[in-house]
């Protein structure tokens, strides 16, 4: 198993590297960068001797924009005056020391801005993650016990109508019903507390949050229901169906005990090893729709933020944190699969 780990992390190094070289090679082949827009700004403005907040650097300009030399001055200042392979190398080299450069319209660091949309998308992402686990597994079993029947017919109905609707679409719908829109006001708007959090005694500052949270969370967790209530279903039913089970049956083993101490143990395996990707993965949960919807300024914003304004340190600081816990996440639900079943073996002639 340790070679095996110390491969996978060896292999992580060319597939995040691969990774950040295709963002990077796309990202110069994309017209209005920092650059262009911060000329544009300074051109519609029309005021002689803006300064620029990234350095601070007076850059006098008339009616007609930009001379030539201020350009060449901002270019500088953003790095674009190094070619792309210079820049690329450069850019690694901080990567590597998880240095991660610093915003071209927030002027702080991209570290720092990421730690500070994280709470919001924890918010989303572990709750999603807690209470898609806590249904779909208990439902899935349910299912797979009484497949077949009024009830599996219609729960699979209901799980799938909620996986076909949008959660933008549900969460403007929990809006109109419950936020004050056409019936009733019972949850706020915006936000994942109110103003007077702070003032609020520790009890109150709970409820408020629950109270913020409601929304989201239904509009996020209802499409995730139907994948891993019919993957625990089907996973239930494959192990049901077994010799092992009928064996077991014949010995004249109560139900209950077949269920709960033969069949729920191996019906586990597939699902468990996928619990550390999506526990690193709530971490970083991040919905532009549901965030814009209920005004949570959280990664998904930022996200799309970045890529619009071509703030390109965001881009590749988030992309590399992302696909870096991705890669983590994915080896350790391979190695999950050698904790929870002894069988599996990913040494050479192992497999």
């Amino acid at each position: 198993m340790w070679r095996y780990t110390v491969k996978r992390l060896l292999l992580m190094i060319p597939t995040l590297v691969g990774i950040l070289a295709i963002t990077f090679a796309i990202i110069q082949f994309v017209p209005g960068g920092p650059v262009e827009q911060i000329v544009q700004q300074l051109t519609k403005s029309g005021v002689s001797g803006e300064t620029t907040a990234a350095a601070g650097t007076q850059l006098v300009k008339g009616a007609t924009g930009l001379a030539p030399e201020e350009i060449a001055q901002l270019r500088t200042l953003y790095g674009f005056d190094k070619p792309p392979l210079t820049r690329f190398v450069e850019m690694m080299g901080r990567f590597a020391r998880f240095d991660l450069g610093e915003s071209f319209f927030h002027h702080q660091s991209v570290g720092q801005l990421i730690l500070s949309k994280l709470p919001v998308s924890m918010s989303i992402g572990l709750w999603t993650f807690f209470i898609t686990y806590l249904v779909c597994i208990p439902l899935g079993i349910a299912k797979a016990v009484r497949d077949g029947s009024v009830f599996d017919i219609v729960s699979s109905t209901l799980v799938l109508v909620g996986y076909a609707i949008p959660g933008f679409v549900l969460g403007v719908a929990l809006l109109v019903l419950f936020g004050g829109g056409s019936f009733f006001e019972l949850f706020p708007l915006r936000g994942l507390t109110s103003d007077n959090w702070a003032t609020l005694p520790w009890w109150h500052k709970v409820t408020d949050y629950l109270w913020h949270i409601t929304l989201p969370i239904i509009a996020s967790v209802v499409g995730n229901l139907a994948v891993m209530t019919l993957l625990t279903k089907n996973v239930f039913l494959e192990e049901i169906r077994r010799q092992y089970v009928y064996t077991a049956r014949a010995k004249g083993l109560a139900e209950r005990t077949i269920l709960y101490k033969h069949v729920f143990r191996n019906a586990l395996i597939p699902l468990v090893t996928g619990f550390p990707a999506a526990f690193i993965g709530a971490f970083f949960t991040g919905s532009l729709l549901i965030e814009t919807l209920f005004s949570l300024d959280g990664l998904g914003l930022l996200s799309y933020e970045s890529v619009i304004r071509r703030d390109y340190p965001v881009v590749m600081g988030s992309l590399y944190v992302f696909t870096l816990m991705g890669l983590v996440a994915k080896l350790l639900s391979d190695l999950s699969y050698l904790l929870i079943d002894p069988r599996v073996s990913y040494e050479e002639g192992g497999q």
